[in-house]
């Protein structure tokens, strides 16, 4: 089974950076449309974590074709901004939550990458020390993932994850059961060991990312660290359908349960007669780039 949380005992901003040793780090905020949120992350980020001899050393916000200003305020506040069309100029284009956080792949070069939602409002910078912490001790570990406690009376959270992902999980892939959020937006990867794996497009990107980094080094190549309580925007129930039937067809493709979807029939149907398309589609490992 997975680690069920990786030890830190005593661990500080000085000793992450400490523990280094010529290693870069780079913190990556995908982000569409959350000009409210973003400045306060970046700039709580810029001014503890990064500088000559701080513990990140790229601060990117990649810009998802945001039309509410989000690009500027995150430069205002200290980001590198790139925008998604600079991506899709040489790559061809893409839409997806996974697109956009492949694409921080292709924007950084950083030995260590950790991704942030860009709509959270309890960002802490201890969250980046902490989720480094396991790769830089460990060099075994591919994939940190953060888990954390969200208040009900603040919407909770974790919808799809406990009626989709986590019965998924069981069934088939029952040795990562065990994380706590396995889809959660924060977290922390070793470049050269997600550099080989193909990037999803849609939703189901972080599920399969789990998925592949275990069928190429196994369970133990994956840990989780406790980042305390998390606040960020909660979308109404019906707008997780999209969000959970490509989580659920995802998974169902990588067991080998999917050899039966015809592209046509890929869309999520509505009692009200509009249907959705589903985003399936992968983009190809980064080591494979020219």
């Amino acid at each position: 089974m997975v680690t069920k949380e990786f030890p830190l005992r005593d661990w500080s901003l000085d000793k992450a950076i400490a523990s280094k040793h010529g290693r870069t780090i780079a913190l990556c905020i995908p982000c569409r449309d959350e000009a409210i949120t973003v400045g306060t992350i970046v700039a709580r980020a810029k001014h503890a974590l990064c500088g000559e001899y701080g513990l990140v050393d790229e601060l990117i916000v990649l810009d998802d074709r945001s039309t509410d200003g989000s690009a500027d305020v995150a430069r205002a506040t200290g980001a590198t901004v790139i925008p998604i069309s600079q991506i899709h100029e040489k790559h061809g284009d893409g839409r997806g939550k996974g697109n956009a956080l492949w694409a921080t792949l292709v924007a950084s070069s950083a030995d260590i990458v950790v991704w942030c939602d860009a709509d959270v409002t309890s960002f802490e910078p201890d969250w980046v020390t902490r989720l480094v912490a396991p790769l830089l001790l460990d060099d075994d570990i591919a994939i940190v993932k953060a888990h954390y406690y969200r208040p009900t009376e603040a919407g909770g959270g974790g919808r799809t994850t406990e009626l989709v992902a986590r019965p998924l999980l069981s069934l088939y892939y029952p040795e990562i059961a065990d994380l706590h959020q396995p889809l959660a937006g924060e977290y922390a990867v070793r470049r050269s060991a997600i550099a080989d794996i193909p990037f999803v497009q849609g939703w189901g990107v972080e599920i399969a990312m789990l998925i592949d980094v275990t069928e190429k080094y196994g369970a133990k190549a994956i840990t989780q660290v406790d980042l305390g309580v998390r606040h960020h925007r909660n979308q109404p129930l019906q707008s997780l359908g999209v969000q959970a039937a490509e989580v659920l067809a995802t998974v169902l493709d990588r067991a080998g349960a999917g050899s039966t979807f015809a592209e046509s029939i890929l869309t999520l149907h509505r009692p009200n007669g509009v249907n959705q398309p589903l985003n399936l589609k992968e983009r190809p490992p980064i080591s494979s780039l020219t």
